[in-house]
């Protein structure tokens, strides 16, 4: 009996995505559980499994635009298949939702058929033409000995002429001087085969969206403070080992910082608000956002009620989504509802940055890395491991005075965290 694999559904809001590679081989035995392809969403990127044991036959391709219930594959219940195979690559989703392209415009005179090396065409030459139908043969070449690169291929498309190259113009002649050499023809270095192209993920076309949302729909300004990192940094060296063996997961620097974020809004409220139209929503609880970075682009999975959360607890649903959403494994609802987003560029050595509202969100904090710095304390120039701290809001709703104060507040606690453990 044939089963059908379907694009399951992944939430309310979400109607299609990218199925961006297969797992296993057409032909292939699988098995229940078994992960069979991957698939990207524009907010989550997720896997499809087999429900039966059996021989898979794939009916869409890797790098194909699917449907949420679409039909891609079955498998035929019980039925032995090929041995298991490693990963297929994804298929370039470009050559497959590529716009049709203008017919090229005719020519004023038709151009010689070319033979030998000018008959030679690149790669990029021939997949252009199997992509439109246009034959480099009836295209002026402008590469060496006249051959059509992938330039005059997309120029004659767009119904432009190809550049061509000229020889520099001959000196004015003299009566005294000798004779010279013709000079040498110039000719423009190929560029064949030394770009690559590929249509953006549904994940980073909504991530490409929201930025621009955020920079278009929001007054946004971004304030700067700086901290000594010496008192959570000694703090860690202390209790990091017994933390460690009693929890089971490291005491890390967010946790602290997701803490004296919650402290610094309860005493500053406004950065806990956004706007709706004319009314501005004041929350009253912490759903924090965390961002992770991956290789399919940036998602900010939510640490929810971070004001119950000891240090422990933070840490434990950082490291988990972090892992999560590295592998793929991220749910959509784990990436929705936070009231404000913390962004640690330090960790990839970022010095200072203005980072970009996680819009509809009202203010977002970029953490930068640590560096050992000459500070006055007391009257005396002292060498302190100092961090950068950046917070972006939204101008509409807070104001400069109340920026300000939370990253100071922010600052208070975490050179002194012990105010965290009594909320002072």
């Amino acid at each position: 009996m044939a089963v059908e694999v379907k694009i399951p559904p992944m939430g309310e809001s979400i109607t299609g995505g990218l199925l961006a590679a297969w797992l296993v081989k057409s032909g292939d035995a699988v098995r229940k559980g078994q992960p069979l392809f991957s698939y990207e969403t524009d907010k989550v990127t997720s896997e499809g499994t087999a429900e039966v044991d059996g021989k898979i036959t794939i009916a869409v391709e890797a790098g194909t635009e699917v449907l949420v219930n679409q039909v891609v594959a079955t498998i035929e219940a019980g039925a032995a298949g090929n041995a298991p195979s490693a990963p297929a690559a994804a298929a370039p989703a470009a050559a497959k939702t590529a716009p049709a392209a203008p017919a090229p415009a005719p020519k004023a005179a038709p151009v010689a058929a070319k033979s030998g090396a000018a008959a030679e065409v690149s790669p990029a030459v021939r997949r252009l033409s199997a992509e439109t139908g246009l034959d480099p043969a009836g295209v002026e070449g402008s590469g060496k000995a006249g051959r059509v690169t992938k330039g005059d291929m997309l120029a004659a498309l767009a119904g432009q002429t190809p550049i061509r190259a000229v020889a520099p113009a001959a000196a004015a002649p003299s009566t005294v001087a000798a004779p010279s050499a013709p000079a040498a023809a110039v000719s423009i270095p190929s560029r064949d085969g030394r770009t690559t192209r590929k249509r953006m993920s549904p994940l980073r076309r909504k991530i490409a969206e929201r930025l621009v949302q955020a920079k278009t729909e929001t007054a946004m300004l971004t304030t700067f403070n700086e901290v000594n990192m010496a008192p959570v940094m000694e703090l860690r060296k202390r209790h990091g080992e017994e933390f460690l063996k009693k929890y089971g997961v490291k005491l890390g620097f967010m946790s602290f910082f997701v803490k004296a974020a919650v402290q610094a809004m309860k005493e500053v409220p406004a950065i806990n608000a956004q706007l709706d139209g004319e009314d501005i929503v004041e929350n009253n609880f912490y759903d924090i956002g965390v961002a992770v970075g991956t290789d399919k682009g940036l998602m900010v999975p939510v640490v929810r009620d971070c004001d119950q959360l000891n240090f422990a607890g933070i840490e434990k649903a950082i490291g988990d989504f972090g892992k999560r959403a590295r592998d793929g494994k991220i749910q959509l609802p784990e990436l929705q509802g936070g009231v404000f987003t913390i962004s640690n560029g330090g960790i990839y050595g970022s010095m200072l940055s203005t980072p970009i509202l996680n819009h509809p969100q009202a203010a977002i904090m970029g953490l930068h890395n640590i560096v050992e710095r000459p500070v006055a304390e007391n009257g005396q120039v002292v060498i302190r491991p100092i961090m950068y701290l950046a917070l972006s809001y939204d101008h509409r709703i807070i104001d400069g005075k109340e920026a300000v104060t939370f990253l100071v507040k922010v600052r208070q606690f975490i050179e002194d965290p012990q105010r965290l453990l009594f909320g002072v």
